[in-house]
């Protein structure tokens, strides 16, 4: 899913653009900016450890709305925070969680759903 900034997106959108992402996709990182361009260092952190064991995974840029995608966000996982991380539908964490998950050797088993 691509987000152009400017969109006129409500809370309505960014709900269901959060459920679609979080249900259709293995892997969804949702991140200030893209895969090309990183909008913040915590989004880039988690951009890289994600990269290093999954090769199709589904980024979201919430700057375009960011207080909707917080919301939005926040009804799934109690964070408005970002970067998030969701592997099957549950939610994982953030840049921190998942530098730990890899510190401890686990963060591929936690990408791969096992």
């Amino acid at each position: 899913m691509t987000f152009q900034p400017g969109s006129d997106l409500d809370d309505e959108d960014v709900q269901s653009r959060v459920d679609a992402a979080i249900d259709e996709n293995d892997v969804v990182l949702f991140m200030k900016g893209n895969r090309l361009m990183p909008q913040c260092g915590y989004s880039k952190r988690a951009l890289e450890l994600i990269d290093q064991y999954v090769d199709d995974f589904e980024t979201v840029d919430v700057l375009p709305a960011l207080p909707e995608f917080r919301a939005a966000l926040e009804s799934h996982s109690g964070w408005e925070t970002t970067p998030q991380t969701y592997v099957e539908g549950e939610f994982v964490g953030g840049s921190d969680v998942l530098a730990e998950l890899d510190e401890r050797g686990e963060l591929e088993t936690t990408l791969a759903g096992e």
